[in-house]
């Protein structure tokens, strides 16, 4: 089984990216925040991570570079309500598998990351 960690302010996107990877069978842990989501890395393995950009205390790209610092290839999808083009061409520098603009279509997300584990 495939473990997601999924990092979002916002709890009702926590919970509902949560309920549609549980349906296609990943394990999913949630955060809340950068910070939460450096600890669980220090923690536990992960498969792929789906990363909000504008996060309070971290950003998302803070947290994709701390990650990245500590030798994870992880692979990241970024979220982002921002039409942010340099923060998303840095994220894409550090190696990201895709980014979606909220509001996004959950289900473009399930296929991004379903495609990371097809090949």
């Amino acid at each position: 089984m495939k473990h997601l960690l999924i990092v979002d302010d916002e709890p009702a996107i926590r919970l509902l990216l949560r309920e549609v990877f549980q349906k296609e069978d990943f394990e999913t842990t949630l955060a809340a925040n950068g910070q939460e989501a450096i600890a669980l890395c220090e923690q536990q393995t992960f498969d792929c991570a789906l990363l909000d950009m504008r996060m309070p205390g971290m950003t998302g790209l803070e947290t994709l570079i701390k990650i990245r610092d500590m030798g994870m290839e992880l692979p990241v999808i970024m979220m982002t309500a921002y039409g942010e083009r340099d923060l998303i061409e840095r994220a894409q520098q550090l190696g990201i598998k895709g980014y979606f603009t909220k509001p996004f279509n959950i289900f473009d997300i399930r296929d991004a990351v379903q495609k990371i584990f097809a090949t």
